[in-house]
């Protein structure tokens, strides 16, 4: 073994022709503890800056400290031997410190300040003067000051949020996280690529005894979203120091990575003596095997770009009233996510978060140019830094053509209900907006003024023609107060002189969006929105999803659309920095002691989701009339196939339109002859026709 100081007089040259071209050492006892302590700065990934020749060099525990007189950066005050960075000292010389050393230098009081504190008086505020480090102190000075540097440098970067960890929670349970792929709004969601089990990466070896920084090659052996299982190449099927690991950070690096960056592939100390010679190992291991791409980390760092800037005005669904829109400022942008707080919020609590591609957030001016009711906002003076967000920034909606048949007021169809997501309701079209959008009120459930109309796009996968609850085995919650239960589409229809809206103007896509059930993911609850909880996908309907809230009751469930920019892959906290929400407890789940306890709900109707007064969209004081919405409690199960559920849609929609009163409208009687149940005499279900 070489004499660790012989190693320290090595030049870069010398250094680099211990490594191959896979970037790896000799071996690995050439890469020993004692070598590793005093080789080059370039091994460690916390280089230490470049040392002029000229000043002398100490090594302690592995760090290279310089004596800080003044040439490297730091500077020696003459009169208090305070140890500090040059250019904040005093004067042209930086001699000093402080204004306060220069003049106790120059007055002569430096004796005088020394007596004084020999003598247990305390120096005057002209002359503070402390006792002179030693050599020891001020290298320690030296070294805190590049950690302090360090510790900013890595304050400005997105800190990971620990707390749940996803792989234990994955591996415990034998749990499936979704891939990245399926969610196109998130970081590398349309980049991925074919990044999957058996991708080889270059990470830091943590099974080493090296005090420097050493890397070697991985495989994934596993892969749930952003974070993949990792076991280091040569461990075969030993699983013992498999670690999990999120590829989107900065540590994970593609093959070859090494070699073109100057840094050690040492093998880990546990299988070190399996191989004598590494390199034909790795030639053999890595031929024809896929890794990352080269550009992976910069794609990565570009898809963390977000265009919102804080203090940009949008309009934005209030709150308090959801039938209106109100003005709002980006406060605070995480992930895509923004925190908005609304203009006339005097203190900034009053706020609400939704990611920026979410349907309920638009350009200034929007709300006007459809029809839209808007509350004008007091604020008559800006702050400093306000602008409107460009149009350009928001998501894009679909064009459609109204000029032929198109919805109407009054018409019926099926809708989530925004105040619990859990139910998809009887609903009504109450008033037609411009630009394809219409305002959706809950049958039943209505306030009088007509202020828990919510705004949906005729496009909106949260909209369904009539049956489509009945043709897809989901509990269809019905008005308030309806009593002729079981509910039926066409006896309602008749009662209340209403035509159902026809099937053809309803969004029919089903995009191949990779879901399956069981799946793991984070999701936003959007009862309460600015929390992100852990999920899984509980039921799959055409291009509908039932998200489940791991560890809360199913009544707790709600249905999101596929593309729901509130669904985010596993690891997509870590990644961004937001807050993740852990499964719940029974302890967590329990109400506190003083909290009175809600009435016990009837089987048919269940009440509101966790907290009174945190709505997604409405304060409690508005949503107090609709506490006893049905949810609909469906857990996994087999669904239909998508073309029989869809040709029956069909079907039973065109036959709900195809009969007229004399005035012209559409309505449901007994004795059609096309009546969708008049074939099924005697049963109790209706299904839909086959072929």
């Amino acid at each position: 073994m070489e004499n660790p100081r012989d190693m320290a007089e090595h030049t870069p040259r010398s250094e680099r022709k211990r490594r191959d071209s896979f970037g790896m050492f000799d071996g690995y006892d050439s890469c020993s503890e004692d070598s590793s302590s005093s080789s080059s700065s370039e091994d460690s990934e916390d280089e230490v800056p470049s040392i002029p020749a000229s000043l002398p060099i100490i090594k302690n525990n592995g760090q290279v400290y310089t004596y800080p007189d003044g040439k490297a950066g730091m500077a020696t005050c003459e009169m208090c031997g305070m140890v500090g960075v040059r250019d904040a000292f005093y004067s042209k010389t930086k001699r000093f410190c402080s204004v306060s050393c220069s003049r106790s230098y120059s007055s002569n009081s430096k004796k005088a300040s020394i007596l004084a504190r020999l003598q247990g008086k305390p120096p005057t505020k002209k002359a503070k003067v402390l006792q002179k480090q030693p050599l020891m102190a001020k290298l320690a000075a030296y070294a805190q000051y590049q950690a302090n540097q360090q510790n900013q440098a890595k304050s400005k970067s997105v800190v990971p949020v620990e707390g749940f960890d996803w792989g234990q929670y994955i591996c415990s349970n034998n749990l499936v996280g979704a891939p990245v792929s399926c969610f196109k709004h998130v970081p590398m969601g349309m980049c991925w690529g074919d990044i999957a089990e058996g991708v080889r990466v270059e990470v830091l070896n943590s099974d080493t005894n090296l005090s420097t920084k050493v890397y070697w090659v991985a495989g994934i052996v596993k892969l749930a979203g952003f974070k993949g299982l990792l076991r280091y190449e040569g461990f075969d099927n030993d699983s013992s120091k498999d670690f999990w690991c999120n590829l989107c950070i900065p540590e994970v690096h593609p093959v070859g990575w090494c070699a073109s960056s100057g840094k050690p592939l040492v093998p880990p100390k546990s299988i070190h003596h399996k191989y004598s010679n590494w390199k034909a190992f790795l030639v053999k291991r890595l031929t024809g095997a896929k890794t990352l791409p080269p550009d992976f980390a910069t794609k990565v760092q570009e898809n963390m770009q977000y265009p919102f800037k804080k203090l940009m005005r949008v309009e934005v669904v209030d709150k308090t009233h959801l039938c209106r829109t109100r003005v709002a400022l980006v406060e605070q942008v995480i992930g895509g996510r923004l925190r908005l707080v609304y203009e006339e919020s005097q203190d900034g609590t009053d706020d609400f978060w939704c990611h920026m591609y979410s349907p309920l957030i638009h350009s200034i001016g929007w709300s006007r140019s459809i029809g839209h009711r808007f509350k004008r906002s007091e604020v008559t003076k800006k702050m400093e830094g306000q602008m409107d967000a460009p149009s350009q920034l928001f998501l894009k909606i679909k064009d459609v053509d109204q000029s032929g048949e198109w919805f109407k007021d009054g018409m019926k169809l099926e809708a989530i209900d925004p105040l619990n997501l859990s139910a998809i309701c009887v609903a009504t079209v109450r008033k037609v907006l411009a630009d394809g959008y219409l305002m959706i009120g809950i049958d039943g459930s209505e306030a009088a003024d007509g202020s828990d109309w919510f705004c949906y796009h005729s496009t909106s996968p949260s909209i369904f023609p009539v049956g489509f609850c009945e043709i897809n085995n989901i509990e269809l919650t019905p008005p308030r107060g309806y009593t002729k239960l079981p509910f039926k589409w066409f006896d309602y229809l008749r009662e209340m002189s209403s035509i159902a809206a026809p099937v053809k103007l309803f969004n029919k896509e089903v995009p191949n969006h990779g879901f399956r059930i069981g799946m793991k993911l984070e999701a936003v609850d959007l009862m309460e929105p600015r929390l992100v909880c852990v999920a899984t996908v509980t039921r799959i309907v055409h291009r509908l999803l039932r998200i489940h809230f791991d560890g809360w009751e199913d009544e707790y469930d709600q249905w999101v659309d596929c593309e729901s920019p509130d669904l985010y892959p596993v690891g997509w906290c870590q990644l961004t920095g937001y807050q993740l929400q852990p499964p719940a407890t029974q302890t967590t789940r329990e109400a506190p002691p003083n909290v009175s306890k809600q009435k016990k709900k009837t089987a048919q109707y269940k009440g509101q989701k966790k907290s009174e007064c945190s709505l997604f969209y409405l304060s409690s004081s508005l949503s107090s009339h609709r506490t006893q919405i049905c949810g609909c409690t469906t857990g996994p199960g087999a669904v239909s196939s998508g073309f029989s559920s869809a040709l029956g849609l069909v079907w039973f929609c065109l036959i709900v339109g195809s009969c007229h009163d004399s005035a012209g409208s559409r309505i449901i009687t007994d004795n059609c002859s096309h009546h969708p149940y008049s074939y099924l005499k005697g049963e109790k279900e209706w299904h839909a026709p086959s072929g």
